[in-house]
């Protein structure tokens, strides 16, 4: 695991099981978490260069996957997202499905029907966005 998730160390150890289970099983325990998809998102770590990953929610949008970059509503995004910023080539886990995306924000028109589709399956959603000022992102991943 510390070779895919070189920040594993820093991370909740419900969080660093999860994966684990996730990685082993390829998606059979993991994949479905309270009630909710979630897939894996490998990101490049914008000043150490290494791999990043993190079990996140999920929904789709015909091929594509969406993730919602909310921090529970904090006032600054979630260090997973500044990353795909910085570098929008990710690498993405749904059950056994591995595969290269590239990453972006849903545009002004696309977000509101996004966004809706993400409270529907994670309804604390819109709770975070009430907490923070910032307009939490709605990130599309498309296959490369």
């Amino acid at each position: 695991m510390a070779k895919q998730n070189e920040s594993a160390r820093q991370l909740p150890g419900w969080i660093v099981d999860h994966m684990r289970k996730y990685v082993e099983t390829d998606g059979k325990e993991g994949h479905i978490w309270n009630g909710v998809p979630t897939l894996l998102l490998t990101t490049t770590g914008r000043h150490s260069k290494r791999a990043q990953m993190l079990p996140l929610i999920y929904g789709k949008d015909g091929d594509r996957y969406l993730i919602v970059a909310s921090k529970g509503g904090d006032p600054n995004h979630p260090a997973w997202y500044l990353n795909l910023v910085a570098q929008p080539q990710v690498n993405v886990q749904v059950g056994a499905d591995k595969f290269a995306a590239k990453a972006r924000d849903a545009t002004a028109n696309e977000r509101p029907a996004l966004w809706d589709l993400m409270a529907k399956i994670w309804p604390p959603y819109n709770d975070y966005q009430k907490k923070t000022e910032r307009q939490i992102p709605v990130v599309v991943l498309e296959r490369a």
